[in-house]
């Protein structure tokens, strides 16, 4: 007896195996179908898309397909992703300063990725890319950010520079 339905004992099996399940562990999970552990594992349970191991308890769905929290890492360093920030390429996920490492652009001033993370602003002009506040003027050094600007060779220079450098001494 179970969940107050009845079987003979000969016809309390698994349904893909055959075996009688009689006091092993069974596992009916639609009301009426009984599988042994071993057939539910192999043929019905959810299986982290990584090891292939059934999922028991929790877990991450990842592009539609079940992880095991553990399992769930970065493409490239292995950090646990569960409960992070994380962004994918190619159908791999990456944390989030690999991500920035592997795929961001770069600031042509520091080098170092623009990611967006936190609201960082950026500007672009021409190919190149610089986190706001590294957009200066080569001379000076004051922000360029929302302001005019020339360019001089690959810099970038404020107005007030750009006269002081172009004006001819003794004109």
């Amino acid at each position: 007896e179970y969940k107050g339905r009845q079987w003979h004992d000969t016809c309390f099996h698994c349904k893909v195996c055959t075996t009688k399940v009689g006091a092993k562990s069974f596992i009916i999970p639609n009301d009426k179908d009984i599988y042994c552990v071993t057939c539910f594992e192999d043929r019905i349970a959810t299986k982290c898309t990584k090891c292939k191991a059934v999922l028991t308890t929790g877990g991450v769905t990842f592009r539609g397909e079940p992880w095991h929290k553990e399992c769930f890492v970065c493409a490239k360093c292995a950090s646990p992703l569960a409960g992070q920030k994380f962004a994918s390429r190619e159908d791999k996920p990456y944390c989030a300063e690999c991500f920035g490492e592997l795929f961001a652009k770069r600031c042509a001033c520091c080098a170092k990725p623009i990611t967006g993370q936190g609201g960082t602003r950026f500007i672009s002009f021409e190919g190149r890319h610089w986190h706001s506040h590294c957009f200066v003027c080569a001379l000076c050094k004051q922000s360029m950010a929302g302001k005019g600007f020339i360019t001089d060779g690959e810099d970038i220079i404020c107005p007030d520079c750009a006269k002081d450098k172009l004006m001819v001494p003794g004109s």
